[in-house]
């Protein structure tokens, strides 16, 4: 028998796929889809290490298992190739971004293609492409039209670096995600998306998603939804007054003083009154240079400045309060003020103790807390006692009965908020700490944004039959850091018309974010060549939504939240079908470097999928990923383990010499692995999977010979997994036609019954041996079959204190 040849094998597997068109969609209405879908990559210059195919493969053979399991599949790839990744690689090497982007393209996809993907490419998109990002431009042009897109001069992260605007999402800590920069605030003109006008409705169809739960709690906690109630502290002596947000109206007697964001609008107002101005002019200054995230951090120690001489009252009792400035306080979030009430509130009580403030307890505990001290406290609960008790135990944030409250004395801290709220002439509010998404860049490599400035008519919409509004090519596209892209030195792209009054106008400068074109790419690939519409509407009400979706967990804030909001508006507009564009996810977990690090060419730990698949072969390559570990989980690549599953290949390759007919005493544990595998594939456990494969093959090569209808449901099984062997060992069977084709293979429930069970023993908590026995054995039984096994009875030192026995599955004995 012939040797196996991975290479010469997968290479004409390939050629022949290709030529063939075997993994072309086909618009079939009349069948039940499944539309798989990676997260795209955008092409880095230094092309994938082994870490990048590890989504693939399981989508490949989800997408392939989902076509032999009868339904019609759309499976497609492109290129997130827009954006500062892509400009800052250009930048590096001294090659224009677009160049540098066409040449990574090619290679990445010469490295997909040697790993056996069945990607439909003839729906391949890419997001620099002017017939892709013309539809970019036309959804921006519709949230414009909707006052959804909107122009502001608010301060932003701004990265010094790469001298352009960010998102809150695009920040780590208060670095910049790409190059690690710490950001500054900075006021610039910019355009920004009301995404918070969907914040609710984000929030409420988490709950409908069929999502890894860590993934749906990023997404609840970025939304960040609080209710309560704006209340006004008028300040003394002065025309103005402060709105401040709170959750807990219900402790307004016990707010001692209150805090202002370093932005808030009224420290200019307030500059003549604050005597200690150049201390808090400093301290502003000192704010403006960290994140909001950083700001935010509960382990930080929380600063602030006094403003002397300014002094607010409290709108329940009239009491006088200290006004501060604190970086802990955000500008963007509620009101850009709080009422602080260190007895009830961790923060407000680390600041109070800090800098010596009132603590004053006004909710008195419901439950038995502090059992020594809780009985004086419910004999005599006056402020003070609670004081002395928060001071001692740490501030009481739960509900409970209010004292000193005035008439509210004695009624439940939830039954108040409102009636406090209305008594000072406060408002119930809701709030979220999700932010609107600052979308301009100033930089040169996006999509321009199709706006028309002009002095009379203000923002004007490029007329929709003038876009694609086309990137200009130019010689220099270094980022200026004036607060306008490169474009806005182009003289003869910057002026034109007006399209409102035919006057002088001049296009907007700035260009969109990377996450522009990734937010609604799922759309396109169902109707790629459609230049009437982004896709017709047919056609993506069959294909939506997403039924699988699968890309690392780094994305569980920005592009999911990004995509749900671009396809809720869709959907609101009646674009698409659906007000979800994701119905299942995954995410990946990482494969890391051997040394446990991420891979990466600054720490020379990259492994090139090349190597592997020319020393190992493609279908190695993929039978090793996916055996690893559990798919979500991160692991450490070992080459040494890649022999492994080569050798099982090579194992699997010489099957083909024991086919033969009439011999049915692999038929249990054959109707075994067909569930298993199935059931394994559904579920994203390809680890177990390949486990079950491996088991079935151990017990061929046991029986030393397997019955042809055995060996073709085996091949079937493993084709998703390994699909040139399988495809090549399928045509020496003598089929003509493709085994990725064929239909799945059916299990009968009736024979995955077996005849004996093999029950592993636990003593103490360790499996110390395997029982062979018949089914249903008793318990009785598997006692005395320990007891006269020599291996396992040994361990057993000192009486049996308890038996537990799974029938047919487990027996533990606790010694």
């Amino acid at each position: 028998m012939e040797s196996y040849n991975h290479e010469q094998i997968e290479k004409k597997w390939q050629k022949k796929w290709d030529e063939e068109k075997l993994y072309l969609t086909q618009e079939r209405a009349d069948k039940k889809k499944c539309y798989v879908l990676d997260m795209f990559p955008y092409p880095s210059g230094e092309g994938l290490h082994v870490g990048h195919p590890k989504g693939y493969i399981a989508t490949d053979i989800y997408s392939r298992h989902k076509r032999m399991s009868g339904f019609n599949v759309l499976h497609p790839m492109g290129w997130d190739a827009f954006g500062l990744p892509a400009e800052n690689f250009a930048l590096k090497n001294k090659v224009h971004p677009r160049v540098a982007v066409e040449k990574n393209i090619a290679r990445f996809k010469e490295q997909l293609s040697g790993i056996g993907f069945s990607y439909d490419w003839e729906r391949e998109i890419n997001t620099t492409d002017p017939e892709y990002y013309k539809w970019t431009q036309w959804i921006f042009l519709k949230m414009f039209e909707q006052g959804l897109a909107y122009e502001s001069h608010e301060p932003i992260n701004w990265c010094p670096t790469c001298l352009t605007g960010l998102a809150n999402e695009d920040l780590e800590g208060n670095e910049c995600e790409r190059c690690g920069t710490v950001v500054e605030k900075k006021p610039i003109r910019q355009w920004v998306l009301k995404i918070t006008d969907y914040a609710e409705r984000l929030l409420e169809d988490i709950e409908s998603l069929d999502w890894p739960e860590s993934i749906k709690e990023s997404q609840r906690n970025w939304i960040g939804k609080s209710e309560g109630a704006e209340i006004t502290f008028n300040i003394k002596h002065h025309d103005v007054g402060v709105r401040i947000f709170t959750t807990r109206p219900d402790t307004l007697y016990g707010a001692t003083y209150i805090v202002l964001a370093p932005e808030h609008e009224l420290m200019d107002k307030l500059k003549v009154e604050i005597k200690n101005w150049s201390a808090v002019e400093k301290y502003i200054q000192e704010a403006s240079e960290k994140s909001d995230l950083d700001r935010q951090k509960n382990e930080k120690e929380k600063t602030g400045v006094l403003l002397e001489g300014v002094v607010a009252i409290n709108p329940v009792n009239n009491e006088e309060v200290p006004v501060f400035v604190a970086d802990y306080v955000l500008s963007g979030y509620g009101t850009g003020a709080i009422m602080a009430v260190p007895a009830h509130d961790e923060r407000d009580f680390a600041f109070a103790k800090e800098k010596n403030l009132i603590i004053r307890g006004v909710v008195v505990p419901e439950g038995n807390v502090n059992p020594e001290d809780y009985e004086l406290l419910l004999v005599s609960p006056t402020s003070k006692s609670v004081t002395e008790y928060i001071l001692k135990y740490g501030p009481y944030t739960g509900t409970g009965y209010l004292i000193d409250s005035g008439e509210f004395n004695n009624q439940k801290s939830e039954d108040v908020k409102e009636k406090i709220t209305k008594k000072v002439g406060g408002e119930m509010k809701t709030k979220y700490r999700l932010r609107d998404w600052v979308f301009s860049r100033q930089r040169y490599w996006g999509e321009p944004i199709p706006i028309i400035h002009c002095e009379k008519c203000g923002p004007v919409a490029v007329p929709e039959e003038d876009l694609p509004v086309v990137l200009p090519e130019v010689e220099h596209y270094e980022p200026t850091g004036t607060g306008e892209s490169p474009l806005a030195s182009i003289d003869s792209w910057v002026n034109t018309t007006c399209p409102t009054c035919n006057g002088a106008g001049k296009r907007e400068t700035n260009t969109m974010p990377q996450w522009a074109g990734s937010s609604w790419y799922h759309l396109r690939y169902i109707d790629p060549k459609n230049s009437v519409e982004f896709a017709d509407k047919e056609k993506e009400k069959y294909w939506s939504p997403v039924d699988m979706y699968v890309g690392g967990a780094e994305h569980a804030t920005r592009h999911l939240i990004y995509a749900r909001f671009w396809h809720k508006f869709l959907f609101d507009i009646k674009e698409v079908n659906y007000s979800e564009p994701f119905k299942r996810l995954q995410h990946v977990g990482l494969i890391l470097a051997e040394d446990g690090r991420k891979m990466s060419k600054r720490y020379g730990n990259v492994v090139n999928p090349d190597d592997i698949v020319h020393f190992y072969g493609a279908d190695t390559l993929r039978v090793y990923e996916m055996f690893m570990g559990p798919f979500a989980q991160s692991v450490s690549w070992n080459t040494e383990s890649i022999i492994g599953p080569r050798k099982f290949l090579e194992r699997v390759w010489r099957l083909q010499e024991i086919v033969v007919e009439g011999d049915d005493s692999l038929e249990t544990i054959l109707h075994k692995t067909i569930q298993k595998v199935g059931s394994d594939i559904e579920n994203f456990a390809f680890n177990t999977a390949v486990s079950q494969l491996m088991i079935f093959l151990n017990e061929v090569e046991k029986n030393k010979k397997i019955r042809t209808s055995s060996y073709v449901a085996f091949l079937k099984l493993l084709a998703p997994f390994a699909p040139h062997i399988v495809e090549e060992l399928w045509e020496k069977m003598g089929n003509t036609s493709s085994v990725h084709l064929e239909p799945w293979p059916e299990y009968d429930a009736s024979k995955l019954i077996s005849d004996t069970v093999s029950i592993p023993v636990q003593i103490n908590g360790k499996v110390r041996g395997l029982i062979e026995a018949d089914f249903d054995i008793t318990e009785e039984e598997v006692l005395a079959r320990i007891k006269k096994s020599a291996t396992i009875s040994r361990w057993i030192v000192g009486d049996i204190q308890k038996v537990i026995y799974v029938p047919n599955k487990l027996i533990s004995l606790v010694i």
